[in-house]
């Protein structure tokens, strides 16, 4: 059944499935809070590199949860996948954790699907959502146990309302659903921490770049992507003139 499956329904199916298999770890019952999401990390990443070799053997991989050999630097085609984002939400039985399933063709953000197991629901490029209307003040996610100096500025400069959230993906899923508007992250991320959120929230009409305005590219030899700005079109230039206008040390 699945060898017939096109990039995005693969992306989609596989981030489905190890979600499933995620919450049935959770639910047996067998783990603390930390061992929880070891178990789960390290379950859903065999699940996932497994079937990405079996389906599309001759494509790069990059996941957390997986030493990179340095062999997908130079292909065209990478998927990208976080087996659980938002590990601490996952393993505190909350629902703002997500797994990512992404495939970057030539540094883009091509292909991707995040599921959200907690709420039943999964986002893909496949068959992105309508924009819903703005909020009215609008709401800007910050981290629900450090909130960032600068996303803080940002949201009393714009007269956003700060709304707390766990894993980059839930918060990222919150733009694309309309529940915020803003999405502002500059405390250092991984490109599995952003690639299929980006594919999803650029197939729905979000502006998408890094905090400088430029271009988010992927499948660098050096996975370390510090920052990311996911919001509605018609905030993103006074967001990014916000943040440039910033002290450096505040900006970091």
């Amino acid at each position: 059944m699945t060898s017939a499956l096109n990039d995005v329904e693969l992306a989609a199916h596989l981030a489905e499935t190890a979600g499933k298999i995620l919450l049935q770890v959770r639910e047996s019952g067998l783990f603390s809070a930390k061992a929880l999401g070891k178990a789960g990390d390290q379950t859903a990443n065999q699940f996932l590199v497994h079937a990405l070799r079996e389906q599309r053997p001759d494509d790069g991989l990059l996941s957390e949860e997986m030493k990179c050999d340095g062999s997908r630097v130079g292909q065209s085609r990478v998927w990208i996948i976080d087996p659980v984002d938002g590990t601490r939400e996952y393993g505190e039985g909350r629902t703002d954790w997500a797994v990512h399933v992404a495939l970057a063709i030539d540094g883009v953000a091509t292909v991707g699907a995040v599921a959200l197991p907690g709420l039943d629901l999964t986002l893909t490029t496949g068959e992105p959502l309508p924009l819903p209307p703005a909020n009215s003040p609008p709401r800007m996610l910050v981290s629900r146990t450090r909130p960032a100096a600068e996303a803080v500025a940002v949201a009393e400069a714009v007269g956003a309302e700060l709304l707390p959230m766990g894993s980059a993906g839930a918060k990222a899923m919150a733009v694309v659903r309309g529940e915020a508007d803003i999405y502002l992250h500059t405390g250092g991320q991984y490109e599995w921490d952003s690639c299929a959120p980006v594919a999803v929230a650029q197939a729905v009409g979000l502006h998408v770049s890094r905090v400088d305005g430029s271009p988010i590219r992927y499948n660098n030899e050096d996975p370390y992507l510090p920052d990311v700005l996911i919001c509605r079109p018609e905030l993103a230039e006074r967001v990014l003139a916000l943040v440039k206008a910033m002290p450096k040390a505040a900006a970091e």
